[in-house]
């Protein structure tokens, strides 16, 4: 009589096993599906999501010069200059004189864009936590974990 080793349990669908690269493909798609549902929980605007990102940068990081925001975004110095210009004419951003530096001009979010970002934040905040509580406690401490190593990939 022979023994056979024991037949694995199917793997679920979510957990098959994966070769790099298909992983690489699957993570990143889910990633991006996650990221556009996410955008569209939003305060009532008519930004465009680029216009969106900058407000973001300039609440996040606090006042910073066009420059540095167009560093920070990763677009040429002119595109951010027209992004700006349409944040401004919103009432969402003020253009105000550096103090060290009068050829220099400083960003900053005014009340009404602050008020935008926090309720868009809010919003989607709300839209992930209601999410997360239908995930098992297993799951969420899988979550828990995922996010990290993707803090990680980002930073590298």
């Amino acid at each position: 009589m022979t023994l056979l080793p024991p037949t694995p349990p199917a793997a679920a669908p979510h957990t098959k096993r994966r070769t790099v690269a298909e992983l690489s493909h699957d993570f990143r798609l889910a990633n991006g599906r996650l990221a556009r549902r996410v955008r569209q929980e939003q305060a009532e605007n008519e930004l465009t999501g680029g216009q969106f990102s900058a407000l973001g940068a300039v609440f996040r990081l606090g006042p910073m010069t066009l420059s540095a925001l167009s560093e920070e975004e990763r677009v040429t110095p002119p595109s951010m200059n027209r992004t700006v210009n349409a944040l401004v004419q919103a009432g969402l951003v003020d253009r105000a004189g550096s103090a060290e530096d009068g050829r220099k001009v400083i960003l900053t979010v005014t009340p009404a864009g602050l008020a935008l970002v926090k309720e868009t934040r809010r919003r989607r905040d709300d839209w992930i936590a209601k999410r997360i509580l239908r995930l098992t406690p297993e799951q969420r401490q899988v979550l828990a974990a995922a996010t990290d190593i993707m803090k990680e990939l980002t930073d590298s």
